[in-house]
């Protein structure tokens, strides 16, 4: 990554918050100058900048925060940190605890990779376990598909369209609905909404193309984008994105958002449970009464996952972009499931 640019500096403080009554307000004072220096300093050559992290409770445990330093030169760089924590009182003037200072020196390194290193997060494991994840899908498919008397290659025509198309339709969701945020032309900032409604457009518009029974394909599918939902969200937490809010309960794991490094509530863990128990339950429904099914199992396995995926949205420590779109999208879910249960029953 050397020749790469621009670079920038990943620094990462640990603590232990105070063991006073909080929550605690964290600022750290982070001070730089870099080492390797053959000409004359220059402002690129020095920084000074604060870190904050604010509701941090007394008894969360471990602490990472990790900041980035950009627009400074590549190079070697010995940095100190002097931080406090604050907790405001009943007084005029709030409790000020010192936390130990620290010292470190390191490389610069490309700004993009600096953006996803931290503690928790391991480099790569997101794109491995989506890879692994749509790996599955297309062995599981193509076993139901065969259950359900679908030619194995033409469905995987356009299960392997549909990979790419939904791809692009993640990527495009997000951007309709943050377009508050920089542009990034990277993998991350992908939204499964926009995965799953573009591959199913695609899988009813090529599945018609193909001659395959629409129904049935769509039935032979679910199971497999319930299987790519729990692995890639096994990635998702190794990857640190999506990550749920900080907890002090005993059955928080300790994750990172890639800035945070604290106990949180797992709930990529438990997405990927829920996405996991579906796929099992629509694998067997697939496999034991293909000829039965018209797409309403389909239906059903899509609704149980987004009635799952409401639920859990509070626990994330991501804000929803609209006041009463959880609320609706939940309604909207639990209708569509009762009634492809209703109707799977009186059928």
């Amino acid at each position: 990554m050397d020749g790469l640019g621009p670079h920038a500096l990943g620094i990462t403080y640990w603590f232990d918050p105070p063991a006073t009554s909080g929550p605690h307000q964290v600022a750290v004072r982070l001070t730089g100058r870099r080492l390797d220096v053959d000409e004359p300093r220059t402002p690129a050559d020095d920084f000074a900048t604060v870190a904050r992290l604010a509701e941090v409770r007394p008894d969360s445990g471990r602490t990472a925060l990790t900041h980035r330093v950009v627009g400074k030169a590549a190079g070697r760089w010995h940095v100190t940190a002097d931080a406090v924590a604050t907790v405001k009182s009943g007084r005029d003037r709030p409790d000020v605890v010192r936390l130990p200072s620290a010292e470190a020196a390191g490389e610069s390194t490309f700004a993009t990779v600096a953006t996803m290193r931290a503690p928790g997060v391991l480099l790569g494991a997101w794109p491995a376990m989506v890879v692994l994840g749509v790996t599955l899908a297309l062995i599981l498919q193509s076993v139901l598909a065969r259950a359900h008397g679908l030619a194995s290659a033409n469905v995987l025509v356009v299960a392997l369209v549909a990979s790419v198309l939904g791809a692009i339709g993640a990527k495009g969701y997000y951007r309709l609905t943050h377009m508050k945020e920089r542009t990034r032309l990277s993998l991350s900032g992908l939204s499964v909404q926009g995965f799953v409604i573009v591959a199913t457009a695609t899988f009813i518009i090529g599945g018609a193309i193909q001659g395959l029974a629409v129904g049935h394909l769509l039935d032979a599918t679910v199971p497999a984008l319930l299987v790519g939902q729990a692995v890639g969200r096994l990635g998702c937490l190794l990857a640190g994105c999506c990550a749920g809010v900080p907890t002090t309960s005993r059955w928080g794991v300790w994750s990172s958002d890639r800035r945070v490094g604290t106990r949180r509530v797992p709930v990529q863990l438990m997405e990927a449970a829920a996405a996991a128990t579906l796929a099992v339950a629509t694998t067997v429904l697939a496999w034991r009464t293909p000829t039965s099914s018209g797409g309403l199992l389909f239906v059903a396995g899509v609704a149980g996952y987004v009635v799952v995926r409401q639920l859990l949205f509070p626990l994330r420590g991501l804000p929803r972009s609209t006041p009463h779109g959880r609320q609706v999208t939940l309604a909207l879910a639990l209708v569509t499931l009762a009634g492809a249960l209703a109707a799977t029953l009186l059928g």
